[in-house]
């Protein structure tokens, strides 16, 4: 039997059927996990790169942890073959080529920007298993690596003028919303790990000191924008943030989570209302044990929600408690994270 046999080949599978989304990412777990121990797998690192898949395009970093977390819980306890029989069962089509890019790309090497030379049989296996011809698969392979050069080309440039973006009378990096709806200075730098996600209606900037904010964005519709006029802008807010946006992007990821202060801020930007969210273990920063598992740590969330224009905004500020800090009273939390969401507010140009 070849070394990789018992995972491409296993005749096992899941107690449960996986969606397509978490099929692709499985094909991403099983290639990480092939040639070391499920606990040397990098949650962090597949979830950055997951995120560079059409596929995932409206995930958030919050749901792409839960997915990876779970599949990597279930290879652990019942196999990498029968986590991978699964996840081919529930691929088709264009997916399954999703699926070999989720794996293309968890062998790239970063810095030489190629696939190495000991992880090509790995790479055939996996094609193989897949059932991918060969002008398809050297097709993917070529993409994967184009999309890395360019990200790597990106990151230069991002490093470049941050070493003299913010030093005096220059201006910062700015980001632009697709929808021409606004500009902001991004919050954080690449000497720190500064990171930028983006989906259809939002982007989050994250870092690895513990920052993040994030802002979630969608056009107010006529029929809406009726609405708030029947019920007064107070009442449409709150109805937005507590009734769809909490349990929606939340609570459905954190089923802990709790809303432990609101109230509505009629003296700015013409009346916004403000949440703060308990996240016991739903930090988007994680710290790994011993045992390789991903434990994310417990944190406290801001959200407030207010109309420009003709949009509907959502900031949100994230704080993390690190091992040995503890939150000082909900009050005390609640000014200081809704101060650190109106600075924020304060450097974005709304067009």
């Amino acid at each position: 039997m070849g070394k990789y046999d018992k995972i491409f080949n296993s005749n096992k599978t899941l107690k449960e059927t996986l969606s397509t989304q978490e099929a692709v990412a499985a094909v991403g777990v099983v290639t990480a996990a092939a040639d070391v121990s499920l606990e040397e797998v990098d949650a962090d690192l597949l979830i950055d790169t997951l995120w560079g898949l059409e596929v995932f395009d409206e995930y958030s970093d919050d749901e792409l942890f839960e997915i990876i977390d779970k599949l990597i819980a279930v290879a652990e306890e019942e196999g990498l073959g029968a986590l991978f029989s699964s996840a081919k069962k529930s691929l088709s089509g264009e997916l399954v080529l999703d699926a070999f890019a989720a794996g293309v790309s968890v062998l790239v090497d970063e810095e030489e920007l190629r696939i190495p030379k000991g992880k090509m049989t790995l790479l055939k296996k996996l094609q193989e298993a897949l059932e991918i011809q060969d002008d398809n698969a050297q097709e993917v392979i070529d993409e994967v690596i184009e999309a890395f050069e360019e990200a790597d080309i990106e990151e230069e440039e991002f490093e470049d003028e941050d070493e003299t973006g913010f030093e005096e009378d220059i201006s910062p990096q700015m980001y632009e919303s697709p929808a021409g709806n606004f500009t902001v200075a991004i919050p954080v730098t690449s000497q720190q790990g500064g990171s930028i996600q983006q989906g259809e209606g939002l982007v989050s900037f994250s870092d690895d000191v513990g920052t993040w904010l994030r802002i979630d964005y969608s056009p107010l519709s006529s029929q809406q924008a009726e609405q708030m006029e029947s019920v007064g802008q107070e009442e449409y807010l709150r109805s937005r943030l507590l009734n769809e946006y909490v349990p929606r992007e939340i609570v459905v990821n954190i089923p802990d989570a709790q809303v432990k202060h609101k109230e509505y801020l009629e003296d700015i930007l013409d009346g916004t209302f403000f949440v703060l969210v308990d996240l016991p273990a739903g930090s988007t920063i994680s710290k790994t044990g011993n045992n390789g598992t991903a434990t994310r740590f417990d944190a406290l969330r801001g959200l407030l929600g207010f109309i420009y224009g003709d949009f509907f905004y959502i900031v949100s500020n994230q704080r993390t408690f690190f091992d040995g800090e503890t939150p000082s009273s909900i009050n005390k939390e609640a000014e200081s994270i809704q101060q650190n969401i109106l600075n924020f507010v304060d450097t974005i140009e709304f067009t």
